[in-house]
């Protein structure tokens, strides 16, 4: 007997969906929405891991809870203490969710939470997802499928912003390019209101630093150019496209090489001699 007050819909629902081995689904609810730029890099990782942890059909059930090793947030954070800070971080946000009816949610990202001593290296993480979160993703049918190893390898936000976004867009048949203002991208990507205010600054510090890292570790491409108004810039045309067979090698053999010399290599400012040895060029 299917369940009351649930639209109903051709769609496979997002908490229904199986993540293949190495990777996380990510309801596009929680991909674009306001009010989460204050939100740092690490924060948005313990979210993720959290969310992955949690995802499945239960994540809708009324009051429940969860329960995880604080050894597997190790990639998000090295003391408990900066766990703390993020735990904080991510209760005390309150971000805007679309509906598709034009209407908004506004919602915190995790709930009630128990963290066993936190002088202890080795414990637990036991927490909800607030229920008014929850009950809103129940219904989700749009996601993303996000790599895990990529999301690890990022370091900016900005460019995590940009990959999860992309990311969920890459899918869509016969779509290859979506405009966005200009403020509604710098929220996108996550840049705290009275930051990189002129586009030459919001382009220099995030919008290329994004680019470089999407692009090199992912497995689609992407771009972005200025939409005038004027001679002021007042949006952006993004645009997409999946990798053939050797860009997705060339990002694959990347993601294995460590993050030392990663910004050189990609930007093409070292060489690999024939002894091994990298001159700076």
């Amino acid at each position: 007997m299917p369940e009351p007050n649930r639209p109903k819909t051709n769609f496979k629902r997002t908490l229904d969906i199986a993540p293949n081995m190495g990777e996380m689904v990510k309801p596009a609810e929680l991909i674009e929405v306001k009010g989460a730029s204050k939100l740092t890099l690490a924060d948005r990782r313990l979210f993720n891991q959290l969310l992955r942890h949690a995802f499945g059909p239960d994540l809708a059930s009324e009051n429940r809870r969860f329960e995880i090793e604080t050894a597997e947030l190790r990639d998000t954070h090295d003391s408990n203490d900066r766990l703390v800070q993020s735990i904080e971080a991510l209760m005390t946000t309150v971000v805007t969710i679309e509906r598709p009816d034009g209407s908004t949610d506004r919602v915190q990202l995790l709930g009630w939470n128990n963290l066993s001593d936190p002088k202890r290296r080795r414990g637990t993480l036991k927490y909800a997802i607030p229920p008014e979160l929850a009950m809103l993703l129940r219904d989700s049918t749009v996601f993303a499928k996000l790599e895990l190893e990529v999301l690890r390898s990022f370091t900016s936000k900005y460019a995590m912003a940009l990959y999860e976004a992309v990311a969920r867009r890459v899918r869509l048949q016969h779509v290859f390019t979506e405009h966005f203002e200009l403020e509604d991208f710098r929220e996108l990507l996550g840049v705290e209101p009275g930051k990189l205010k002129t586009y030459g600054n919001l382009n220099q510090y995030a919008i290329k630093p994004a680019l470089l890292e999407v692009n090199a570790l992912s497995d689609f491409t992407v771009t972005v150019m200025p939409q005038k108004t004027g001679r002021r810039v007042t949006g952006v045309l993004i645009g997409w496209g999946a990798k053939d067979i050797e860009g997705r090698k060339e990002a694959y053999a990347e993601l294995q090489r460590p993050r030392v010399g990663r910004k050189a290599r990609i930007t093409g400012s070292v060489e690999e001699l024939a002894d091994g040895v990298i001159e700076t060029l």
